[in-house]
């Protein structure tokens, strides 16, 4: 049995670790500081951390790689097109690569980075998505790197994913984003409902991880740009209509960065 727990860092990342109960073995997934792992390790010292997985360069994601590294002597897996610290394996598009028994699809996700990749498997009872920077719960990451067109398609290929998939990504930005949202879709019930939820789960400090893509292809205008009321708030922001869905997620991510 694999299970996912999230250990907070800085101000608002989580780093994903996963354990296999019965091996007593451990992976992480985007450690940007090592403390909260090493913490960890030392809080449950029959553990064994063997596998550190990296989404994309940024520091807030590697910064804890080379300490861990050297710690445990983990196999660090990260996109092949990005300077990973320390990295054992490099990762190209469509490739797979195995942690603690599950078998991981590597997905390359230019956008937020050229070379980001997502990590998807299908060998847990729900699929699971670990998504770095690219899906946010209710929103995406900026665009520090790639295209509209490029982050338009790789959210476009996350959509595709079974709607079960548990979405793990690496920020709390979940009410922010469902702020957003809410001035995008001001009607949509699901929006509604979420930002209740998640404003009462947030005071009480609470995680409001994972998502599923079931509930981001209601309440995530990133993922809604077929939606025709989603449109008509992009042309007004942009003050001209919006031809085709990757101008109207660039109109909306230039509005986020805005808001």
């Amino acid at each position: 049995m694999i299970q996912i727990v999230a250990l907070p860092a800085f101000s608002d990342n989580y780093i994903w670790l996963l354990q296999d109960t019965a091996k007593r073995q451990c992976a992480v997934v985007d450690p940007g500081d090592a403390e909260p792992v090493v913490a960890w390790l030392q809080a449950n010292p029959d553990w064994v951390l063997q596998d550190i997985l990296i989404t994309h360069h940024h520091h807030d994601h590697v910064g804890g790689v080379e300490r861990l590294k050297q710690l445990t002597g983990a196999r660090v897996s990260g996109p092949a097109h990005e300077q990973i610290p320390a990295r054992d394996v490099a990762l190209e598009d469509n490739a797979q690569v195995t942690a603690l028994g599950l078998t991981f699809q590597v997905m390359a996700m230019p956008g937020h980075t050229l070379g980001h990749i997502a990590y998807f498997t299908e060998q847990t009872p729900t699929p699971v998505l670990f998504s770095g920077d690219t899906l946010f719960a209710a929103g995406c990451g900026r665009l520090f790197e790639g295209t509209p067109e490029q982050m338009h398609q790789s959210l476009e290929r996350l959509a595709a994913l079974p709607r079960d998939t548990e979405v793990y990504c690496a920020h709390e930005y979940t009410l922010s984003n469902l702020r957003f949202a809410k001035a995008v879709e001001p009607a949509n019930p699901h929006v509604i409902q979420r930002f209740d939820e998640v404003t009462r789960l947030r005071a009480e400090d609470r995680i409001t991880l994972p998502s599923t893509i079931a509930l981001e292809r209601l309440t995530n205008p990133f993922l809604r740009t077929t939606e025709t009321s989603v449109k008509q708030k992009a042309d007004e922001w942009k003050g001209h209509s919006n031809e085709g869905q990757a101008a109207v997620f660039a109109a909306l991510r230039s509005w986020k960065d805005r808001f």
